[in-house]
């Protein structure tokens, strides 16, 4: 018998309660989510799509005209890690790191882990974030270096108007 005929249910001695058993754990489980990563291009600002998520993690694709995440921060109830997949970073650590990523390189961040990044290529920064679930550090999701909260989409986290390049998109097509 062959692992593929396990997992259909080809068995030939199948009892009726292995039957069962295997139609309830299908009925159970959830189903695969299928996603295309897909960004539309900008000539200012950045964007944060959200891509797939479950209860316990989230898959974002992200644009960077220019700048980044200026604003030293951290993510204080998930791990999450960010790999560049067009462009280049520079990711920066509050005792004085610098790492720089290019395209197919990346950085983990723990939760509580402190950073800040901006793009350094001409071209449009493109990043996969990935975030799982993790035992909170704090009572606020996103915090600053002075453990204030930090919001996303704000001034002092570099946020400037977000201008696209019509018609001009990174990866699947639609």
């Amino acid at each position: 018998m062959t692992v593929e005929e396990l997992d259909r249910g080809q068995v030939e001695d199948e009892t009726e309660e292995m039957r069962r058993k295997r139609e309830a754990a299908i009925a159970a489980s959830a189903p695969a989510s299928l996603f295309k990563l897909r960004a539309q291009l900008l000539k200012q600002g950045r964007s944060t799509d959200l891509v797939s998520a479950t209860d316990n993690m989230r898959v974002h694709i992200k644009v960077y005209a220019s700048g980044g995440e200026n604003g030293l921060h951290n993510h204080t109830q998930e791990d999450h890690f960010h790999l560049v997949l067009d462009g280049s970073a520079r990711f920066y650590g509050p005792r004085g790191e610098v790492v720089d990523c290019s395209k197919y390189e990346g950085i983990m961040l723990p939760a509580g882990s402190y950073y800040r990044f901006h793009a350094t290529s001409d071209e449009p920064l493109i990043l996969l974030r990935v975030g799982a679930k993790a035992p909170s550090t704090s009572d606020v999701d996103r915090e600053n270096i002075y453990g204030d909260p930090l919001p996303t989409e704000s001034k002092e986290n570099g946020q400037v108007e977000v201008i696209p390049i019509p018609s001009a998109f990174w990866g699947a097509a639609e």
